[in-house]
């Protein structure tokens, strides 16, 4: 089943209030939203994602810091931040990936920028890529070859998260400022697949 079809049939679908622990306001989408305030929000603090992952952005228009929200509550902005070392209360607007298939996923990561110098390709998830073999902190480029990632700054799945879709820039991510329009450093030391 392609994406369009699975948004037709309401694949992806997610409930969001304006106060913590699913009080206040709400409103179901099965579609993006480029900013709640538009919807009569002033802000998201509490999810559920019914259907499909999406990416929750800290400011409108897609902007900002990124925190995949897949299948499950997020009661309180920990939920959805995790171990991040980047905490934002609260989420201005949101999208579907998708392209996640947890089952056909493939990544190529470059020790340089313009998929330059030694790479590495994966198709699994890897909690520490020093561990598997990287030798740096530092992911200049990476190609997505298919699915979507979340790449994490620190080992263990913790700090900035960045989503890296194949059908988003192609699935090409030349450096590390097109990784997030927030992205402060190359430094990526965990990845793993998108859940769908």
């Amino acid at each position: 089943m392609n994406p369009q079809q699975m948004e037709q049939m309401g694949q992806f679908r997610i409930t969001v209030w304006e106060e913590e622990n699913f009080q206040g306001k709400r409103c179901e989408f099965m579609l993006e939203c480029q900013n709640i305030m538009e919807r009569g929000f002033h802000k998201i603090r509490s999810i559920k994602v019914e259907n499909g992952p999406w990416v929750g952005y800290e400011y409108p228009e897609f902007q900002g810091q990124q925190f995949i929200l897949e299948k499950g509550d997020y009661p309180r902005y920990e939920a959805w931040s995790g171990n991040s070392g980047y905490r934002t209360e609260h989420l201005l607007s949101f999208r579907p990936v998708k392209s996640a298939n947890h089952s056909d996923s493939k990544v190529t990561m470059h020790d340089c920028q313009d998929f330059q110098g030694r790479k590495f390709e994966m198709c699994d998830d890897y909690p520490s890529l020093q561990a598997m073999g990287w030798c740096n902190k530092e992911v200049p480029s990476i190609k997505v070859n298919s699915g979507a990632w979340v790449a994490y700054q620190f080992p263990g799945y913790r700090g900035y998260q960045y989503i890296l879709e194949r059908d988003r820039h192609q699935g090409e991510y030349r450096n590390y400022m097109e990784y997030s329009t927030q992205a402060h450093t190359n430094q990526v030391q965990s990845i793993r697949r998108i859940q769908h």
